[in-house]
């Protein structure tokens, strides 16, 4: 596997725009990613039994279409908790771009971010899609308007992707995602897009997609907010040429390390990108009796605000860590973990066995100042790891969302 530029336009066959419709005052608010063959379409969807239109139109998508050929995006208004209205105006988007673009209405997903319980303004959105239409292009420079025309309050655009070899022949595979608040997936508040030029039958797709959330974008929490927007679709159009992947073989793991890689960077680009963040937060938990005892304790430690503002404020406050562990309602005996801190400017060990060690509070500080860091909380009892990301909680943060529809 190579890693190369790009994000959605990397892989043969796919072409992609960004645009300012109106939607917005100023910013790019509207985005297309467009296959020029039929592809197969697989999704994962927020769990917040709150849908936004856009989710419950791709749900359906996902299961009932043979083919999907587009996924058209609008930031600045969620279309959710908009009722009938909004799920009329969500297929009248769907509809806008298969006029322009010839193809059934049922081969285009739709995805919104934004302020929740606005009505969509349709008629800016049509005009949008033709605009889109004119500008579709498969260069890198069109995936970053892509890219950048979903972002919200993100500070950055993302995007990522990679080569690999199957069947001998060369494979794409790109994405780009945005989300910065209102992040808890399961799915959560994000939205994802990644396409690929391999061969896979729907089934396996799929399943590789729903399996991949569960490492990646499942293991990202900014703020516990699981949104009604979140939604991860991905579009796989066989233009490689490789053999149709059909069962799980040794091409179907290629494949499915290329996506984690993908979707894993993605996922740590939002954790960066946390509304007022100002340093990445990984926790690894090692040791577990079980991957989910693993999964549900380093998500307890990358929620836990107190964690979070420790983490903002440089303090090595172990206690904090443990604590969360413990209501995490996993039982482990806490006389047996280990707990250390590090970051680029070194690995310090500060709890053996439950109890603190002689470690250095200046050191401390200064590996927790950097802007990447990294717990590890080894439980002792067990084989079984998992890894979470977030970011520490600052000032900003509240200053972002006091005023997030102003």
């Amino acid at each position: 596997m190579k890693i190369i530029k790009g994000g959605v336009t990397a892989a043969q066959g796919f072409q992609a725009t960004g645009i300012y419709a109106g939607i917005k005052k100023k910013r790019k608010d509207m985005a297309l990613v467009y296959s020029t063959v039929p592809a197969i379409g697989a999704g994962t969807f927020t769990t917040n039994v709150v849908k936004a239109a856009p989710v419950k139109w791709d749900i359906k998508v996902t299961k009932e279409s043979e083919f999907v050929q587009a996924v058209v995006l609008n930031s600045g208004v969620a279309n959710a908790c908009t009722g009938a209205e909004g799920d009329i105006n969500n297929e009248k988007m769907a509809q806008a771009v298969a006029d322009v673009m010839n193809i059934p209405v049922n081969a285009v997903y739709t995805a919104s971010t934004g302020v929740i319980g606005k009505q969509m303004p349709i008629a800016v959105i049509q005009e949008g899609a033709k605009l889109l239409a004119a500008e579709l292009k498969d260069d890198e420079e069109a995936g970053s308007l892509a890219a950048e025309a979903i972002m919200t309050t993100d500070t950055y655009s993302k995007e990522c992707a990679v080569s690999f070899v199957i069947d001998g022949k060369e494979v794409k595979l790109g994405g780009m995602a945005k989300g910065s608040g209102m992040i808890h997936p399961n799915m959560a508040t994000m939205l994802g897009v990644v396409t690929t030029d391999i061969a896979i039958s729907k089934e396996l797709l799929q399943e590789a997609l729903s399996a991949d959330v569960k490492r990646s974008f499942n293991m990202v929490s900014v703020d516990r907010d699981t949104s009604t927007n979140d939604s991860l679709l991905i579009m796989a159009n066989g233009v490689a040429g490789n053999k149709m992947i059909m069962d799980k073989n040794e091409d179907y793991e290629i494949f499915c390390q290329a996506l984690n890689y993908v979707t894993t960077d993605l996922s740590k680009k939002m954790a960066a990108d946390g509304e007022g963040a100002t340093k990445l937060f990984e926790v690894q938990v090692l040791g577990a009796g079980s991957q989910e005892e693993a999964v549900i304790i380093s998500k307890s430690i990358i929620t836990s605000s107190l964690v979070k503002t420790a983490v903002f404020g440089n303090d090595a406050n172990w206690g904090r860590i443990l604590c969360a562990m413990g209501y995490s309602g996993v039982t482990f005996d806490p006389d047996s973990v280990d707990l250390y801190i590090e970051s680029v400017d070194g690995k310090l060990q500060l709890v053996e066995n439950g109890m603190a060690t002689d470690y250095s509070e200046e050191l401390a500080t200064k590996i927790l100042s950097c802007k990447e860091v990294k717990a590890t909380a080894d439980l002792k009892s067990g084989d079984a790891t998992a890894t979470a990301w977030g970011c520490d909680l600052s000032y900003d943060y509240v200053k972002i969302n006091a005023d997030y529809r102003s």
